[in-house]
């Protein structure tokens, strides 16, 4: 005897519907999240241009050259996010590698203002008062650095691997600190600015749109690597580096190349702002520089790729503008930070623009 009862769906209509409607929500909501997420990230980029730009044809060059001071050091913390948000790396002395961009960059041009060179043996290496030299040399030295300090520290993890930087950093300060052929404790000034053949780097607002290219360039760099198969192997070390070597990549390989990226934008900032403010001094190469540039990163947003330009701006213009008022500033930024750690872990661009999908 056959069945001749029909066969139903087991989704009726109304759940079918429901489902519908639930997709089209977070399709919304997810659309919404990217343009208040573009918006955000636009006006910042061009705040940061635009207000420069009408400083400079108003007559108030401090404001460009505070501008340039907030895009080189947004360029340091973005080198640091790539090793703190996007690898796992906290590390505690990214100064060293600032500094080190910072001493090239004026060593070279004392070297060029008094027509000597810098090494006689083996071979001769003279003084440059060329921009694109001082950022060659400065990137292949904080890369061997960088190589040499993450090839001994990254074999450990977690508070070891922060105490071997910070170790490496001091060493380096020390260093630059009894070293009395470019001034020592008291730093060495630079009397000739590095310069581009087609460009006077004299003028503030010439010198700022060098930095904001750097600055741009520095994101578009760092956005590439994360969304390549590299990027995708880096977070995986930073999840969970057991799945990632049982998939036959090795995690160690991945961190030490992240760890050396990160390490030349840093330089590169370094040298950068050297040349800035025509003087480097020890100081840049301080543990405390370190702290900074990571409390930057953390009230941006960790692992943000507009965090770091977020965190500059916020930390410059308070630095600037209570530090005017107060000599206690830092209490007033300790108060913020603690606010953005326990109401906004996402940073201040978790606030503006929402959190990313995989937070």
């Amino acid at each position: 005897m056959t069945n001749n009862t029909p066969t139903t769906n087991n989704a009726s209509p109304g759940h079918s519907t429901a489902q519908e409607s639930t997709s089209a929500r977070l399709e919304n909501r997810a659309d919404s999240h990217f343009d208040r997420k573009g918006i955000v990230q636009i006006a910042l980029l061009g705040l940061l241009l635009l207000v420069p730009v009408a400083a400079y044809f108003l007559g108030h060059i401090y404001y460009v050259n505070l501008a340039s001071r907030i895009t080189i050091i947004a360029m340091a913390a973005v080198g640091l996010n790539l090793a703190i948000g996007y690898g796992g790396m906290v590390s505690f002395g990214h100064a060293a590698y600032f500094g080190l961009g910072g001493y090239v960059a004026g060593i070279s041009a004392y070297h060029a203002f008094d027509f000597t060179p810098f090494m006689t043996w083996p071979f001769t290496v003279p003084g440059s008062d060329s921009l694109l030299v001082v950022w060659l040399a400065a990137a292949v030295l904080c890369g061997l650095l960088a190589l040499a300090i993450g090839a001994i520290s990254l074999r450990t993890t977690g508070v070891y691997f922060i105490m071997i930087t910070l170790a490496f950093a001091q060493m380096i300060y020390y260093f630059a600190n009894s070293w009395p052929t470019y001034g020592g404790e008291d730093g060495l000034p630079i009397y000739l600015r590095n310069g581009l053949p087609w460009l006077d780097t004299n003028n503030a607002l010439n010198y700022f749109l060098i930095c904001f290219a750097g600055l741009v360039l520095a994101m578009a760099i760092t956005s590439r690597l994360m969304k390549s198969r590299f990027g995708a192997a880096l977070t995986m070390a930073r999840l969970n580096d057991v799945r990632l070597a049982t998939a036959g990549i090795s995690p160690y390989p991945i961190r030490l190349m992240a760890f050396v990226i990160s390490a030349v934008i840093t330089g590169l900032a370094g040298a950068l702002y050297a040349d800035l403010n025509g003087f480097v001094s020890p100081t840049s190469l301080s543990w405390h520089f370190s702290g900074e540039l990571m409390v930057i990163v953390i009230l941006g947003g960790v692992g943000r790729l507009y965090g770091p330009l977020a965190g500059a701006v916020l930390f410059v213009m308070m630095e600037t503008l209570l530090g005017g008022i107060t000599q206690y500033w830092q209490l007033f930024l300790g108060l913020v930070l603690l606010g953005v750690v326990l109401f906004a872990k996402h940073g201040v661009m978790g606030w503006l623009a929402g959190r990313e999908r995989n937070e």
